[in-house]
């Protein structure tokens, strides 16, 4: 009889995992998935990836904007290199910044900007758009859990 209740509660963990992982937000990029985290406010937009010692590999963070405009992203308090990659309203790659290094200079710390107007960006660990091979005009899908953006 004590083996009964073992015998139901794998499979219910099994499919509460199952179901944690399809709440996920998750993002497709160069034929792989990322793990998202979104910025879609002001806050968590200035706040992004600040004060954090690792992003876990297969992981990243999704910016949405609320309009396609040039956009400029800094490393102020960032303790870990990244790929900036700049997407337009189509979540096409119109820029790049790879290999952005750490900066502890808060203020005076550079911008790296996108070229042309983007809508969102993904931050990824340095490395990862190399790896992939990216090139401008990849396609950035997204996976369900990621609100929509007004105006577009």
């Amino acid at each position: 009889m004590s083996r009964l209740p073992r015998l139901v509660a794998l499979p219910l963990l099994l499919l509460l995992s199952a179901c944690a992982s399809a709440r996920t937000p998750w993002v497709e990029l160069g034929g792989e998935r990322f793990r998202i985290e979104i910025a879609d406010n002001d806050d968590e937009r200035a706040r992004g990836l600040m004060f954090r010692d690792v992003l876990e590999r297969g992981h990243g963070m999704l910016f949405i904007h609320d309009y396609q405009e040039p956009q400029a992203y800094w490393m102020k308090n960032t303790r870990i290199p990244l790929d900036i990659l700049y997407f337009d309203n189509e979540r096409r790659l119109v820029s790049q910044q790879r290999d952005v290094p750490p900066c502890s200079a808060g203020d005076a710390c550079p911008p790296y900007p996108s070229r042309v107007p983007a809508r969102y960006v993904l931050e990824l660990n340095a490395g990862e758009a190399a790896r992939l091979k990216l090139k401008d005009g990849a396609e950035l899908r997204f996976g369900p859990g990621i609100p929509p953006t007004p105006g577009g």
